[in-house]
């Protein structure tokens, strides 16, 4: 059994821009986005420890990040911080 470091680090990233964006810009949806899709990033990384083919929960977070993240970059043109969020996507692979 390996453990999924990259999945937590992601994980931790997510959480930590949901934080940061709430401290710089008072955003609660920010920090609330940000915990929740962090935290679901986080189980996602946990069952991959688990079981490398349990793969569903981390798929779906990465995957409604980079959609909502792309998008506001697509419309913003600012790299930070919808830019990096949406490139930062997460991918397992055995």
């Amino acid at each position: 059994m390996s453990v999924d470091w990259v999945g937590y680090g992601y994980s931790a990233l997510v959480a930590t821009g949901g934080v940061i964006g709430y401290v710089k810009a008072g955003s609660v949806p920010s920090l609330a986005a940000g915990l929740l899709f962090g935290g679901l990033a986080g189980v996602g990384a946990y069952q991959i420890s688990n079981d490398p083919k349990n793969v569903w929960i981390s798929l779906a977070t990465s995957g409604a990040l980079t959609g909502v993240m792309g998008k506001r970059f697509y419309g913003s043109r600012k790299f930070m911080p919808a830019g990096l969020m949406a490139g930062a996507r997460y991918h397992s692979y055995d």
